[in-house]
């Protein structure tokens, strides 16, 4: 991005976060008294979520309508949910085709189309949301990100983060490393991997499916990502050991998959409000969960019963050993994922650090 560009992205970021904090109106248009009207562009947004579904849906909906109100209506966006226009793991197929020019969904679902891909949401025992951003935006993860998408005409912008997790709802409790062999379990990505290795057997299903798949017994325990949208699903009700910590998926990254002709089809100035638009999604989708999990977690526990238990740490020591075997094979087998690994482990040992005398001390003097 040359500087006169980056200057006005940096000035749109600042207006689309008081917008998002505000609900601001909509920005004038383009052009004194007497102007020739602005062409008037429409895209189309598939997402991998129902519509408006709590945090992630909504978070879609708020990019849409961000995107409309900072380019005076110039650019706006129709969104489409799981299923609507097309299934929830066709987003990625979708926006590279050109059906839609825009979509909203999650880098760990496209393994098939790049295992690199994988690490631009979550990796087990990873990266939490405070640094998974920092490396993104600061640390060259971006643009291997922009890399491996590259291929299949797509730019991949941050587009939401979910914060830290749960390990996941099981029908049975969650003793030894015994419990997870034959496990069916949904669990996409990596941690999905980490889980076969143990003896489990990892299902990728949407979300909207979850509930019929653990009320007819087709999986025995899923992970979907916390207590403000497994409420909104009703998951309490078809399992009520909720564990945690959320080891495969410290602090995941939702992503905004732009196809990459419309994206350059763009004028300058629309192109830095789709990316502005994206910045400020991702750090409000962030807030929501955190004000919204603790609340979401006291009806579970309050009104229907629900016991949030810790694994045993015998259990969290077989799966950290297990997602180290599985990240550094796939660093071997495949250059790409290779040189991203390299990057993001990198960054995770500086974090850390960092962390460990920041936030992690704080923690601790907090109680």
């Amino acid at each position: 991005m040359d500087r006169r560009r980056f200057l006005a992205s940096t000035a749109i970021a600042g207006a689309a976060g008081t917008l998002a904090a505000c609900g601001g109106g909509p920005a004038p248009a383009a052009g004194g008294e007497g102007a020739a009207p602005a062409r008037r562009i429409q895209w189309k947004m598939v997402t991998s979520w129902p519509l408006n579904f709590p945090g992630l849906g909504t978070g879609a909906a708020k990019l849409a309508a961000l995107i409309g109100t900072l380019s005076g209506g110039r650019l706006t966006v129709k969104v489409y949910g799981a299923g609507e226009l097309v299934p929830a793991f066709e987003v990625f197929d979708a926006v590279a085709q050109g059906t839609a020019e825009i979509g909203h969904s999650g880098a760990y679902y496209w393994k098939g189309k790049s295992e690199a891909a994988q690490f631009f949401s979550a990796v087990p025992f990873g990266m939490n949301a405070q640094e998974m951003n920092g490396w993104l935006y600061h640390g060259g993860g971006l643009e291997l990100w922009r890399e491996v998408y590259a291929p299949f005409g797509l730019i991949p912008f941050p587009g939401g983060n979910s914060g830290p997790q749960m390990a996941g709802w099981f029908r049975k409790p969650i003793t030894s490393i015994a419990d997870l062999k034959g496990l069916k379990m949904r669990m996409p990505g990596l941690g999905g991997e980490v889980l076969q290795r143990l003896g489990g057997s990892p299902v990728n299903i949407p979300g909207a499916d979850l509930y019929t798949a653990m009320q007819t017994g087709a999986i025995d325990a899923t992970e979907w990502v916390g207590p403000y949208n497994d409420l909104a699903f009703g998951l309490h009700n078809v399992a009520k050991h909720c564990y945690y910590p959320g080891w495969h998926e410290p602090g995941t990254t939702l992503e905004c998959m732009v196809n990459q002709a419309a994206f350059e089809a763009l004028p300058e100035d629309l192109q830095a409000i789709v990316e502005a638009a994206c910045r400020s999604v991702n750090g409000d989708m962030l807030a929501d969960y955190t004000a919204q999990n603790y609340r979401a977690m006291e009806v579970l526990e309050q009104e229907h019963g629900v016991q949030f238990l810790p694994l045993p740490e015998d259990v969290l020591a077989a799966l950290r050993e297990a997602s180290a075997a599985v990240l550094a094979e796939l660093a071997a087998r495949d250059p790409l994922s290779g040189k991203v690994y390299e990057s993001f482990r990198a960054f995770r040992a500086g974090a850390m650090r960092w962390h460990e005398v920041s936030e992690v001390a704080f923690y601790r003097a907090r109680g």
